[in-house]
Order: structure tokens, then sequence, then C-alpha cells
């Protein structure tokens, strides 16, 4: 089957002769821009395939995340979750409710319940092994809020990228540059992490540890004993207290003004298996780098020592190795932050990310508009003051999809034969009693 593309011209259609005449901008109108798809029968057949890009996350453990800020709703597909895991929306649930506007002061004041609908996937309160869809609808959106913004662009926001990418965009809420993109992840985060809790006894846990200028001093945080309790016992989900009053001051001073602030979030995991992560170019450090910096208003990532490493010698930076009385090898120290050479070690992860300053603000700024004019902009909408507070469950998720895809990962490639017990650790089979998983 022979096939030719044929596109209209942008903009009414009009000849360059025509513009030229007229004065008008060949570009003032991208909703006009129309692609057209002509096949014939005269050859043989041939299917012509268009795939998305940017939207699904991973090889074993498939996540792709849809909807728009201001659409009918927004959501994920899972595919390759395993079959017989117990799900209910409850589970679900409790993540989204974290992460959800309106839950405090220093958040954006867009009010939604973010409750979540389970459409396949589960039968009988259980995974079936086939796609799990998951969708959560909008309904408290305001268009008219954006009326400034579908002419201008806003300072360090997405609104310029797309156009330039895309020669078109979704001007209410941001379309799929808004957070509420993360609805989708949060969801499917939280079905990766009833998985690793139950398969390993996998933690994922994140908190705040900076906000603005106030910076969380590293031994205020156990991570050995560290809770969700403890996270979420305040509206900066600090685990310290004090801290945490400090980092509410310094929010709820640049919200009043108008103006915004960013921060860093730390997350750590505990008990995850040895061995996940690949060499090279799939090094465990690198797919969660990838998954953190995917997340919007993201500005960096470090895990283990970081960059404060590189103000230390070899031999105060070093790891040292010894025998625990269960006899297996561990390391006194964890500068290396759980994972060396890519691939875990049994150690705990930590990493931390930045967040910056939420770039949609109330305060004049100087700009262009779509049609390249220099102009101000005063942007209006509901935007939170700081990220850093409901990025929390965000960056929870998103480690949380990584590691259940590497374990998937490690279970078909290094599981499948048996191990050498000299030097590797069995991914030890649950009891299915103790989880819910029926037999």
């Amino acid at each position: 089957m022979a096939s030719s593309l044929s596109a209209k011209s942008f903009i009414g259609a009009l000849s360059s002769d025509q513009s030229l005449r007229s004065g008008s901008s060949p570009h003032s109108d991208l909703r006009s821009a129309v692609l057209q798809i002509s096949t014939s029968r005269q050859s043989r057949s041939r299917t012509l395939e268009i795939k998305a890009v940017g939207s699904t996350y991973g090889n074993y453990f498939r996540v792709t995340t849809f909807g728009e800020s201001h659409g009918g709703g927004v959501g994920c597909v899972i595919d390759g979750c395993p079959p017989r895991i117990p799900l209910s929306e409850a589970d679900l649930q409790v993540d989204l409710d974290r992460r959800r506007p309106g839950q405090s002061r220093i958040t954006t004041p867009r009010k939604e319940t973010d409750t979540a609908h389970i459409y396949s996937g589960v039968a009988e309160g259980y995974t079936t092994g086939s796609p799990i869809m998951i969708k959560v609808p909008n309904t408290d959106q305001r268009g008219k809020d954006y009326s400034e913004m579908s002419m201008a662009y806003r300072p360090s926001h997405a609104d310029a990228t797309y156009d330039f990418k895309y020669g078109t965009r979704s001007v209410e809420g941001g379309g799929r540059s808004s957070a509420r993109e993360t609805i989708g992840r949060v969801a499917a985060g939280a079905v990766a992490k009833k998985i690793l809790k139950a398969y390993s006894g996998t933690e994922v846990l994140a908190y705040v540890s900076q906000a603005h200028k106030v910076v969380l001093p590293e031994d205020l945080v156990d991570h050995d004993t560290l809770t969700l309790d403890q996270v979420e016992s305040n509206i900066a989900r600090c685990p310290d207290p004090e801290y945490a009053e400090k980092m509410i001051a310094a929010i709820d001073a640049v919200r009043v003004r108008g103006d915004s602030v960013g921060g860093v979030v730390t997350c750590i995991v505990r008990n995850l298996p040895r061995g996940l992560g690949s060499p090279v170019f799939d090094k465990l450090e690198a797919e969660l780098a990838k998954a953190a910096l995917s997340l919007p208003a993201t500005k960096g990532f470090e895990f283990g020592s970081g960059f404060a490493g590189t103000f230390l010698t070899g031999s105060e930076h070093n790891d040292e190795f010894y025998m625990d009385e269960r006899g297996r090898v561990r390391t006194r120290t964890n500068r290396s932050g759980g994972i060396q050479g890519g691939i875990s070690n049994g150690e705990i992860i930590n990493m931390r990310i930045a967040f910056k300053p939420t770039s949609t603000i109330s305060r004049k700024q100087n700009t262009v508009t779509r049609d390249k004019k220099e102009t101000e902009l005063i942007a209006r909408g509901r935007h939170d003051p700081c990220v850093v507070p409901r990025a929390v469950p965000m960056v929870e998720a998103s480690v949380a999809l990584v590691l259940i895809d590497q374990l998937l990962a490690q279970y078909a490639q290094c599981q499948l034969f048996p191990i050498n017990p000299e030097f590797q650790e069995p991914l030890q089979l649950p009891k299915l009693q103790q989880t819910g998983i029926p037999l």
C-alpha cells in the first residue's frame, strides 16, 4: 500500500504572496494546522504506525500517563503488573491525597478530590495481569485564568518550548507540562510500592530537607528509623518539627507577596534486594536520575555523597567492607548511597532532588507574546508558592516505578537458573498468607 503525506498550509492556507501583501504573520493561528494522510492500493499492504513518545516509562512494569490539567481527566495505564496482587482504589487514594492540591495554605488553592477509579486489570479485588487503567477526573478547572498566557509566555515555563517543538500547545493549565500529569505516576507508584513492600519489605520514603534557605541538617534525621508518620506530621513534610516551622514561615513570606521559592526533597530506600541495576547505560542511579528529573520543576539530582564527595580523598570517601553478625558483606559507611557500579549493594539508597521556584507567579515580569512582541505579564491562576511539600509523594512514586521495573528485570535475567550462593542472594518469595496473595 503506497502512501503519501500532504499538509495543508497553516494559518488559513494563505499563500506566501498573500501573506506578504497583507502583512500578516504566517504563524498567527496554530490551531488551524491540518495533517492529511492519503493512501492508495498500488503495492502490497503496509502498516503506517505513529508512536507517541515521552509518556511511557519502564520495560517490564510499563506505565503510560495521559491527560492534561484542564481536560476531562488524567491517569495512567499500567502494563506488566504481576497477577493476584490485592488492589483496590483505596490503595491508590492514600498517596493521591498526599499529592492533591488545596491541602494546606502553602499549596495551590485549586480544589480537587483527585478520586481514583480503576477501569480494568482488577477483578474481585486482585490484579489479573492485564493492563490496569486508572483515571482521575478534573473537576475544578478555570480556563479563563489563562487568557493572558494564551498570548504571552510565562518566563521559565514550558509555554515557549512547547510552541517551539510542536507549533501548538494546550494553554489552559499548561497541558502536559502541568504537575497534574503526575497523578498517573503517583497512582502507578502506589501499586509499585505495594508490590515492593509485599515482596521484599522494601520501603520508599521521601521528605522535604530544604525550603528556600532553610536547610535541614542531615544528622537530625535517622534514615534507619524514619517513618511516614514523622513526614506527614506537618504541612511542610519535614520530619523535624522545629525546621518544619521555619520552612512554613519561609514559604508564607513569599506566598503573601505573590512570589515563590524552591527546595530539596530527600528520598531513601530501605530493604532493597542486592543486585538491582545494570552496568554502563542502565545503571540504577542513572534510571533513578531519569525518573526524578522527569518530574516538573526539577533542576538537580545527587545520591550518596553527591557533589560534596568531590572535596574528599579516596581514603576518606571509600566505604570499607566488613562481615556482619549474619555473615553478610556490609559497608561501615554509606557514601556510595547504596549503589556501587550502578548496582544496589543492600545498603540504604539515599538521593536528593532539587526543585526550582514555581515559575507561574502573580508578580509583573517581562516577556514576549506569541507574535513576538515584548510585553509585561502578571500571571493569574492557582499555583503552589513552593512545590516541594506536594512533590514528596511524586518523588516516592517515581523511585518506586524504577525499583519495581529493576526487580522484575533482575528476576528475569539473574534468577532464571540456580544462583551462585557464594555471592548471590536469592530473591526471597514472600509469605503469601501475610501479603494476602492467594495461592
